[in-house]
Order: C-alpha cells, then sequence, then structure tokens
C-alpha cells in the first residue's frame, strides 16, 4: 500500500524513476521552461495523483505560467489567467494536505503567497517548512530576504545568524549577518563581526588587494565605526578616522574617502586638516559640488560640530552662505578664502561655483556684491542664459523668524520679494542695462560692442523679475517685445504662458506655450510643460494629444504613461477629474500614482541578495534608508492627500455620487462649469462611439494597412469611472491615508491636517487634539491650525455626548493650552487684531479669521468681511486660488458690495483674469 501512496514527508520516496522526474520538473520550474516542467510532473500524476510535493510543483508552474502571460488582454483572457491562478492555488493546498509533513510542500506554499506579495503568510509557511527541516538553507535565505523586506529585523538577525552558523564559510553569510546585526542599530557588535570575518582570512588573500570589492567592503566598515558611541559621542568617529589612515591602501573610491575624511575632521574639530582635505577634493574636480564648499567653509569658520552636520545633508546649491547669517569677522574670513589673490577664485579661475559662491558671501548692500553682480549678469545675458532669473531668485535670502534669526529661507512670496534689496538692486541694472543697450549698443561699463542679443535677454531677464513681484502685465509688455524680436525662441513662449497663468488666464496660457511647443516638436520638455497647463486649463482631449507625441506610436498612450510610472501627468490629470466632480476617475489617477510608489516599494526586493553579493553595502544601506521614508515623498504623499480629502468629501456630501453624470459644478470657474456641461451632454454618444474607434487606433496606427506591426495588448480598464473605488468605505480609506501621511511625512503640516479632519469625523477627539498639537509644534500661525482649532471648540461645545471620563479629563486639561487659556471668543478677537495690525498676514490666514468672526458670532458680516478688504490684497499668498476662496466666503454671507470691492482689487492684481 506504501508504495501505492509515496509522500516525502513520511518517509515513502518516489521511485528512481519518478524521483528523477520530479528532480527535472524543479529544474524546470527554476528556468522556467514551465511546459516542460508540467509535463514532467504529469507523468508523476498519472501513476501517483496524491503525491503531494508534486501537486504542489504543479500548483506553482501553473502560478508561473499565469504570472509570466500577466494582465493583458481580452476580459475573457484575464478570467482564464485567473482560473489558472485559482488552480494552482488549489492543486498547491491540496499537495499540502497529501503531505504536511514535507518541507518542500511548505516551501512551495510559500513561494505561491510571495508570487502574489502576501508576505506575511509566506513568512509563515517557511517558518512551518524550517520545522520540519531546520538546516534548510535555501528556505533560510528565502524567509530572510522576506524579513528584510517586511522590515523584521530581528527575524531577519535571527535568520542569518542561523545561516552563518550553518555555512561559516561564505562570505556572503558573514556580510549579511553583520547588516542584520547592522540594521538593528547595533553598530558595535556588526564591526566585531566584520572582524571576525578577516580574522578567518590569510594573509595575502584577495580581500586585502586593492579591489572594488575590498573597497567598498573597508569603506562600510568605516562607516559602521562613524556610527558607534563614545564616551563623548564622539569616540566612533575618532576611530574611523584613524580606520581610513589604515585602508588607504585598498580604496577604489578616493573620492567617497576624502569625503569620509572631511565629514570626521569637521566632527572632531581639526580644522586646519579638514581645509587641506577639501583642497584635495577641489583638486579632484569637485569645485562644483556646493556640500564640499559648505564643509569647507565649516571649517574656515570652526563651527560646532551640530551646523557641520547641518550643512553636510544640505541639498542642490545650499551651503553655509544659505543657512545663516555670518559676523563682519566670520564674512571677512570667507571672502579672503573666496575672494583674495591666492583664494579659490584665482586658483580655479573657470569655475562656475566658485564665482556664484562668492557672490552668495557678499554682504548685500557692499559696492563690493553690486559690482560682483553686475559683472555676473553681464556675463550671462551676453551668453544668453535663460535660467539667469531662477539663478538670481537664491540671493532673495531673509532671515527665517521661526529660528529667531538665526537661519535664513529664501523669499518666495511676490510681497517678500518686492522689498527685498537684492531684487531692488538688481531691477535698477537691468533697467540701466536695457537703456544703454537700446541706445548704445553696449552696457553701462562701455567696455565694448555687445551682441545684438544682449539686449533680447535683458528684456527676458527684466520680466522675470516682473514676474517675481507678480506685475504680470508689465512683465507682458516686455516679452512681447522678446517674441516680437525673436519669434522662434520657445523659452519667451514659456515665459509669457507662466505670466499669463500667474495673472489669471489660464486658457490663453495654454495656447501661448503651444504655439511655443510648435516650434520645436524634438523639445520633450516643452511638450510637457505645455500639456501640464491644457490639464490646468481644463482642456484633458488637447493635453492628452500633445502628451502622446511623446509615447510609442502602437497602443494606449494612458497605458503607456502609466508603464512609464509618469506620475507628474497623472496628479495633473487627477486634479482636472478632481475638479470637474469626477471624483471615481480621479480617484483612479491617484491611486495610478499611489500604486507607482507601492512598485518602487517592492522592487527593492530583487537588491536584498545582489547588493550583498557584490558588496556595494554602502548603496545598499542608503537604499533601505529611501525605502523607509518612501511614503513620505512628495508626489506619494500629494496623493495620499487628496485621496483622502476626496473620500471625506464624499462622505460628508454623500449625494456628490447621486448621479454619476452631473459633476460638482460648485467647484469649478464659469468657463470650466461651461465646458463640463457641454461634455456632459455629449457623454454618451462619445463613449460608445470613441471606445471602438480607439481600441481599432491603439491596434493599428495606420488605418488597417497590413504593413503596420500591431501592438501588443494592454490591460484593458474594466472600472474607468471608479465604481469600485467609490463603494468603498470612505472614512475608513480616508483613516488609512492619513495614518499613512502621519507616520511617514509628520513634518508636513498637511500631514496632520487631514489627520484632524479624519479623527473628529470618526469621533477620536483625543487623537484630533494630539494633530493640533502637532501642528502647532509646525507652523503655530498657521491659517489650517487656527481654523481647525476653532472647529475642535465648536465641536466640544456641541457634544450631546461625552468622551471617555480620561479622555475628557485630558481634553479639559491639554485643549486650553491651545487657545493660550482664552476663551473661543477671545481667541478670535485676538486673531482679528493680529491681522489687522500686521497689513501683510497672508490672505488664507485673513479668509480663516473671517470665517471663525461668522461662525463663532464674534461679529457681524460686514466685519468678517472688513478683515478680508483692508488688506487691499498686498498681503502674503494672495494668488488667484487663494482670491476664489475668499469669494466664495464673501458670497456666503450675502455681501454684494464686498463682492464687488473684491473683484475689482482682485482685477486690478491679476489683470487677465477671466470669469471671475
Amino acid at each position: 500500500m506504501s508504495s501505492d501512496n509515496p509522500q516525502s514527508g513520511q518517509g515513502r520516496l518516489l521511485p528512481r524513476k519518478e524521483a528523477d522526474l520530479f528532480k527535472n520538473v524543479v529544474k524546470f520550474y527554476e528556468n522556467k521552461n514551465y511546459k516542460k516542467g508540467m509535463k514532467n510532473a504529469d507523468q508523476i500524476l498519472k501513476r501517483f495523483p496524491n503525491h503531494g510535493e508534486t501537486l504542489c510543483m504543479k500548483g506553482l508552474i501553473l502560478n508561473g505560467m499565469a504570472s509570466a502571460k500577466g494582465a493583458a488582454g481580452s476580459k475573457d483572457k484575464r478570467e482564464e489567467e485567473e482560473e489558472t491562478k485559482k488552480e494552482a492555488v488549489e492543486l498547491v493546498k491540496r499537495g499540502l494536505m497529501m503531505d504536511m509533513r514535507s518541507h518542500v510542500c511548505w516551501h512551495v506554499y510559500g513561494l505561491l503567497h510571495r508570487s502574489s506579495q502576501n508576505y506575511a503568510e509566506a513568512i509563515k509557511a517557511y517558518k512551518q517548512a524550517l520545522r520540519i527541516d531546520e538546516e534548510n538553507l535555501q528556505i533560510l535565505r528565502d524567509m530572510s530576504l522576506l524579513q528584510i523586506q517586511m522590515r523584521d529585523l530581528n527575524g531577519f538577525k535571527e535568520t542569518r545568524l542561523r545561516i552563518l552558523t550553518l555555512r561559516p564559510n561564505s562570505k556572503v553569510h558573514w556580510l549579511s549577518y553583520a547588516l542584520s546585526v547592522h540594521v538593528n542599530g547595533d553598530p558595535d557588535a556588526a564591526v566585531g563581526i566584520l572582524d571576525s570575518y578577516f580574522g578567518t582570512l590569510e594573509e595575502g588573500c584577495v580581500e586585502f588587494e586593492k579591489n572594488f570589492e575590498s573597497s567598498e567592503l573597508a569603506l562600510y566598515k568605516n562607516q559602521l565605526l562613524s556610527e558607534t558611541k563614545g564616551e563623548d559621542g564622539l569616540g566612533g568617529v575618532r576611530k574611523a578616522l584613524e580606520h581610513l589612515d589604515e585602508i588607504e591602501k585598498v580604496i577604489v573610491d578616493q573620492t567617497g574617502w576624502l569625503k569620509a575624511k572631511l565629514s570626521y575632521q569637521l566632527q572632531l574639530g581639526n580644522f586646519e586638516d579638514a581645509k587641506d582635505t577639501a583642497m584635495k577634493l577641489f583638486e579632484r574636480g569637485l569645485t562644483e559640488e556646493h556640500r564640499v564648499h559648505g564643509a569647507y567653509m565649516c571649517a574656515l569658520l570652526k563651527c560646532d560640530r551640530e551646523t557641520c552636520l547641518e550643512v553636510e545633508k544640505m541639498k542642490g546649491t545650499g551651503t553655509l552662505a544659505t543657512l545663516r547669517p555670518f559676523f563682519e569677522e566670520e564674512r571677512s574670513v570667507l571672502l579672503d578664502a573666496y575672494g583674495s589673490k591666492d583664494g579659490l577664485s584665482k586658483l580655479y579661475p573657470r569655475s562656475n561655483g566658485i564665482k556664484r559662491i562668492y557672490i552668495t558671501i557678499l554682504p548685500t548692500n557692499s559696492d563690493e556684491f553690486k559690482s560682483a553682480i553686475d559683472k555676473y549678469c553681464q556675463k550671462q545675458i551676453t551668453k544668453g542664459v535663460p535660467s539667469l532669473g531662477a539663478d538670481l531668485s537664491s540671493l532673495y535670502l531673509m532671515e527665517d523668524s521661526r529660528s529667531n534669526g538665526s537661519r535664513l529661507m529664501l523669499a518666495t512670496d511676490p510681497l517678500d520679494v518686492n522689498v527685498h534689496p537684492v531684487h531692488a538692486l538688481l531691477v535698477d541694472l537691468i533697467e540701466a542695462y536695457i537703456t544703454s543697450l537700446s541706445s548704445n549698443n553696449s552696457f553701462p561699463s562701455g567696455e565694448g560692442e555687445s551682441p545684438p542679443s544682449a539686449l533680447l535677454w535683458a528684456w527676458y531677464l527684466r520680466s522675470i523679475l516682473h514676474e517675481q513681484v507678480a506685475e504680470y502685465a508689465q512683465g507682458i509688455t516686455l516679452i512681447h517685445k522678446c517674441i516680437e524680436h525673436t519669434p522662434t525662441a520657445v523659452d519667451f513662449y514659456e515665459l509669457k504662458a507662466r505670466l499669463l497663468e500667474a495673472g489669471g488666464d489660464i486658457q490663453q496660457a495654454a495656447d501661448v506655450i503651444d504655439a511655443g511647443r510648435d516650434l520645436d516638436h524634438q523639445d520633450r520638455y516643452i511638450n510637457n510643460q505645455t500639456t501640464k497647463t491644457f490639464l490646468r486649463a481644463g482642456r484633458e482631449e488637447d493635453a492628452k494629444k500633445r502628451i502622446a507625441l511623446f509615447t510609442r506610436e502602437q497602443g494606449s498612450p494612458e497605458q503607456y504613461l502609466y508603464d512609464m510610472q509618469c506620475a507628474w501627468y497623472e496628479l495633473e490629470l487627477a486634479d482636472l477629474l478632481r475638479r470637474k466632480g469626477e471624483f471615481g476617475k480621479s480617484l483612479r489617477k491617484y491611486m495610478a500614482v499611489v500604486k507607482h510608489y507601492e512598485d518602487y516599494h517592492e522592487d527593492q526586493f530583487d537588491f536584498h541578495s545582489y547588493c550583498i553579493r557584490k558588496v556595494t553595502m554602502r548603496a545598499y544601506c542608503d537604499l533601505l534608508r529611501f525605502e523607509d521614508d518612501l511614503w513620505g515623498l512628495p508626489h506619494y504623499g500629494r496623493a495620499a492627500e487628496e485621496i483622502a480629502k476626496i473620500h471625506l468629501h464624499i462622505h460628508d456630501n454623500p449625494s456628490a455620487l447621486e448621479s454619476d453624470a452631473e459633476p460638482d459644478y460648485s467647484q469649478m470657474t464659469p468657463a470650466e462649469r461651461k465646458k463640463a456641461k457641454n461634455m456632459a451632454r455629449k457623454k454618451k454618444n462619445a463613449a460608445a462611439k470613441g471606445g471602438s474607434k480607439s481600441d481599432t487606433k491603439s491596434n493599428n496606427t495606420n488605418g488597417g494597412s497590413g504593413n503596420v506591426k500591431k501592438s501588443k495588448p494592454h490591460a484593458i480598464d474594466e472600472d474607468p469611472s471608479g465604481k469600485e473605488l467609490l463603494a468603498l468605505n470612505h472614512l475608513d480609506e480616508a483613516k488609512k491615508y492619513a495614518a499613512i501621511l502621519a507616520r511617514h511625512a509628520p513634518k508636513s503640516i498637511s500631514s496632520w491636517a487631514l489627520q484632524y479632519d479624519v479623527s473628529v469625523r470618526r469621533g477620536k477627539m483625543l487623537m484630533g487634539l494630539q494633530a493640533l498639537f502637532k501642528m502647532k509644534s509646525i507652523d503655530s500661525n498657521s491659517p489650517q491650525l487656527f481654523s481647525r482649532v476653532v472647529d475642535f471648540s465648536q465641536r466640544l461645545g456641541s457634544r450631546s455626548s461625552k468622551c471617555h471620563d480620561t479622555s475628557e479629563e485630558i481634553i479639559s486639561a491639554e485643549f486650553p493650552k491651545l487657545m493660550g487659556g482664552k476663551t473661543l471668543s477671545e481667541f478670535v478677537q485676538s486673531a482679528i487684531e493680529r491681522v489687522k495690525n500686521d497689513a501683510a498676514s497672508d490672505l488664507p490666514m485673513r479668509t480663516a479669521v473671517a470665517k471663525a468672526i461668522v461662525s463663532s458670532g464674534v461679529g457681524s458680516a460686514p466685519d468678517s468681511l472688513s478683515v478680508i478688504l483692508d488688506s487691499k490684497l498686498n498681503c502674503r499668498s494672495a494668488n488667484v486660488d487663494s482670491c476664489r476662496e475668499a469669494l466664495k466666503f464673501i458670497e456666503s454671507v450675502g455681501g454684494q458690495n464686498g463682492k464687488g470691492q473684491f473683484q475689482a482689487l482682485v482685477i486690478t492684481k491679476f489683470p487677465f483674469l477671466k470669469d471671475f
């Protein structure tokens, strides 16, 4: 009887012939030769239909065949593939039931879960397999990969130790175990493990020679040493600095070695040595790397360790000069280092970075600064550099009020830029250039005749300076001169479109940038900008036609953009659909961006074994940190926040889903409303007619010509209107994304504003209070915080039932701290006084205070209108969107006179605005 039912886990092995066939099944599966694997499995099952391991392998092969085909093709084909996957699962489960004591069956069961990205269940299956075969290396390796993917760090450490114990002669196992200890926060032990590994090697081993792997491993150990702690917190850094000298002979990455040395020297206060190291980096060609310049400045000024570390983390063109103000003595030291006869500017006269940094160091009220910026602008204008305006805008540095003047920030609001001395100086300079070039064809300095294009680029720069202070009409006048002078320059059309968009006429802006795009059909950047502007103008079809110009000729452009993970396009299209009230479609596009980030997270799986094998340990650690912060990145945050807001909107307004065909016109401008209604009338016919047409075009772009290769079939979206997403529990979905953002983007005030909005709707008042305190710690003057504090106070007063006793005590004790111990009326009154005393307080804050006046009954409707109108729109954040929000409030309180006054102010500020 036993020979009729062989089961390996029960000690009844297959006969020799079938055992060889089973080995072939495994080999063919690993080589993805599924058909041959299936054929061999069927031969075994023909004789032994209940053999558990073969049933499991057959199921795994079926699952592999279904996955290889993908989700492309017709609905029937995809349903067939889903059935195949279900059959695969049934086969594996059946095989497991037949031989539950076989580690192979449990391993296969884990692989099946892993293929569907159900990692938690896969780990459970692997653990069960290891109970049967504790020393199975393959299962241990597979489980360790899933544990680091899931960030089960303790489990990962234990698994890698078991593997190392079983195979201590493998370098990969030593490095993997060291890494597992490192990610568990014990760099000291990780160093000890690497030392133990080096102790197993013989003298003259290749590991001690100069090569890439030895270099990377040595630098990884050095990084571990720097993370260890000594008595004063710097013991590890001292060891790391000494270790650098020990490993210099095997280092290939000399630049990385020098950068590490520079960092350690600064942290330890070895400033003279740090200056020498920075100079060596400059000699290696890093004169354009601003991070090295920042470290060099720290060495010159002998900065404290915290400042050095802060500068080390700065990105882009940031240096110490853009981080904090300088004392005169400090500025003198830096100017001497960069501008003296033996300074960097003389050593590296062709370095643009050094010239630019020198300008940043100079005091903005000095003659030297004016002379340097004059010379710099003349050179760039003569060359015709379009990015000069953006470059110069980084000089608009001002003290950050949140840091009590100890840190600098960049002035970006037109109100701040307008009063900035550097902007005023630039305006005077460029005006003088225009006057001189127009009359003498030379700059005011009179150093020879300038090229004819110099006047053109001077106009262009002056137009940008108008844009920076919201003088859109003056900017348009100058850019018209540029276009008349050279109608073939794409940059001029782009600037004109930006001015029109900021000035309120998005439709004309779209037409202008499209005209510029038509001048150069090979420029992907301008094509993308055109697409983006069309989407913001509500012209979806025009945008799709433009973006399709840079997609493959065959197939669906939308599918191609999804495959290419073109997140900016999907976000802009989702915003458009949301404004039109097509919430289901909008959710589909936002979810596409979320899916991209899930793919990014999944993509790290392949690197867990690859990076260890190739000994790219430092890069791998950077990858793990990047993946841990993935959900806090801007594009994901924007998509997740909008998804949550749509769900909250639908939760608050269930009627928004009553008619799919009727968009939410209240959120649109009159122009968008008219266009949306026209589209709604044609929607049914267009959908039926366009569906068959697009399918034909997708498969044959030449109208049926037999010579054109058909595109590969792509996935057919069976829920284009997003009905499945709209059927979800809206509060639960909003809660999910709010929690992700609160955990991964805790420094964003929007994350906590969203968390508050979700919490109070769920009745979780304590969580809402926590969110308010988090918001206050980020920006105590935020309009988002103010409006939610008022809302929280009103909710507390109108509650019919109290919270749990403990929660109630906490709320009663802590909430008054947010209001400074004031009542709601006093809190709102103090906000009124604050915005009236600060003429530049931003428009969103004024609108929030005006709403609070009405909702709290502190004042009348005219009182609330005066808060907005008294500013004359000479305040921060006064853009078209914030003006629309203010107008919506003014209309809600029925202030017709106030509405007329406000509209007149808006039209004056935004001369191209229509339908306001």
